[in-house]
């Protein structure tokens, strides 16, 4: 029987992919039993605003130039295809059809890890799909009994990736106030958005 390759969704914004994200993803391939990692471009995550979200299609040609060198990053643009709002559960469900050799889990941060009660079928999901968490500073559990029973039946992995305090809020404010924000981005995404002009205004 063919072992399956053990995929690893990364899902997000990407809002502009900065080093941070191709960090996280490096750490899960080299660190875990995780083969390869997908970087799943959301058109919208429904939990939070839609301001200053480039088109999808942006997002994802920068996000393959930061991952271009890696044989074991890919990018996936199955949610800009899909019907929104993207729930995980849905994508998920469709992705395991298209790909029987593939077995899936998922990558999050802590922050994220604490909101799973606010997401579609969360207690499904959990049973069909580890979780590989990475650390966030600011990650606050609430005390909500339903977050409770969801992480009682999850197969949660924690990793001791190192702690990014970068974000894509952090980037876009930097490049609105005309600094340099090179240093937190693969060349080839700062030259892009450079030519572009994303994020000045």
């Amino acid at each position: 029987m063919t072992k399956k390759i053990r995929t690893c969704l990364y899902f997000g914004s990407f809002n502009p992919v900065h080093i941070g994200h191709t960090v996280i993803a490096g750490y899960l391939t080299e660190y875990t039993d995780i083969d390869e990692v997908w970087f799943v471009v959301s058109p919208h995550n429904p939990l939070k605003k839609k301001e200053t979200l480039l088109p999808g299609r942006d997002r994802l040609y920068m996000t393959s130039l930061a991952i271009a060198n890696h044989y074991n990053f890919r990018t996936c643009d199955i949610e800009l295809t899909l019907p929104q709002p993207s729930y995980t559960i849905d994508t998920l469900a469709y992705l395991r059809e298209k790909h029987p050799g593939n077995d899936f889990a998922l990558a999050m941060g802590e922050d994220n890890l604490y909101t799973l009660h606010k997401w579609k079928n969360a207690a499904e999901l959990v049973k069909l799909y580890p979780i590989y968490v990475y650390p966030r500073k600011e990650a606050f559990k609430p005390p909500h009994p339903l977050l409770e029973e969801i992480l009682k039946k999850a197969d949660i992995r924690f990793v001791k990736a190192p702690l990014i305090e970068i974000s894509g809020t952090f980037i876009r404010k930097g490049i609105r106030a005309g600094k340099n924000m090179s240093y937190y981005l693969h060349p080839a995404v700062w030259k892009y958005i450079q030519e572009m002009n994303f994020y000045k205004k």
